[in-house]
C-alpha cells in the first residue's frame, strides 16, 4: 500500500469519526430533549393531580362545615322557639297580674 493509499485511508477514517462524532450529539440532543419532555409532563401531572386532590378536599370540607352549620342552625331554631314560648307564657301571666292589681277583685 503507498504512501496516498494511507493518507487516503487517514481522510477517510477521520471523516467517517466526524460523522460519528455529529450522529453521536444529535442523538444526545435528542435524549436530552426528550428528558426534558418527560419531566414537565411528570410536573404537569403532579400539578393536575395536586389541584384535583386539593378541590376534593376543599369540598369535602365544605360538606362536612356545611352539615355542622345546618346542625347548629336547627339546635339554634329550636331554642329560640322554646324561649318565645317561655316569653308567650310569661307575658300573660304578667298581663294577668297586672291586671289584677288593678282591678280589684
Amino acid at each position: 500500500m503507498g504512501m496516498a493509499d494511507v493518507l487516503h485511508s487517514i481522510q477517510d477514517a477521520e471523516k467517517a469519526a466526524v460523522a460519528k462524532l455529529e450522529s453521536s450529539t444529535e442523538g444526545a440532543s435528542k435524549i436530552l430533549a426528550d428528558a426534558r419532555k418527560n419531566a414537565a409532563d411528570i410536573i404537569q401531572d403532579a400539578q393536575d393531580d395536586s389541584a384535583s386532590s386539593t378541590a376534593k378536599t376543599l369540598d369535602a370540607a365544605k360538606a362536612k362545615a356545611g352539615k355542622a352549620a345546618d346542625k347548629v342552625h336547627s339546635e339554634g331554631a329550636k331554642t329560640v322557639e322554646t324561649i318565645q314560648g317561655s316569653a308567650g307564657e310569661r307575658r300573660s301571666s304578667a298581663v294577668k297580674q297586672l291586671i289584677d292589681s288593678i282591678m280589684p277583685n
